[in-house]
């Protein structure tokens, strides 16, 4: 039995459309974690249902949404949107855009550290 999307043509071209003009610090944090460079595959701007999120480790279940300041005026969204996601068993983990271009060794700390608490529930 095949198994169903796992997103519509829309939002898949919409994710398509994303990769093509990243954002500056999604251009930072894409160039420390593509190419397996934590151990791990990250996909970024990867359609799941409705939704795009920014990075995405299948693997480990794992989320990254780097957040403008236009999120500060979405918070009933993103609960919707990681409330979603966090059904389909995956992990959320937000930084802000200024965090990436100002303390990418910490975040990168606390990505890798969100993958040793997914490690340590297997």
């Amino acid at each position: 039995m095949p198994r169903p999307p796992r997103s519509n043509p829309k939002t898949r071209t919409h994710a398509i459309e994303l990769r093509k003009e990243p954002t500056p610090a999604e251009r930072e944090l894409w160039a420390i974690i593509r190419n397996d460079q934590l151990g791990v595959n990250f996909r970024r701007q990867h359609a799941i249902g409705n939704y795009i999120p920014d990075f995405i480790c299948i693997e480990k279940k794992l989320i990254i949404e780097l957040d403008g300041s236009q999120h500060l005026e979405q918070k009933e969204y993103d609960e919707e949107r990681t409330k979603y996601l966090n059904s389909l068993g995956y992990k959320v983990i937000r930084f802000w855009n200024n965090e990436v271009m100002n303390n990418i060794d910490g975040v990168i700390l606390a990505i890798l550290h969100a993958m040793e608490d997914e490690n340590s529930k297997e």
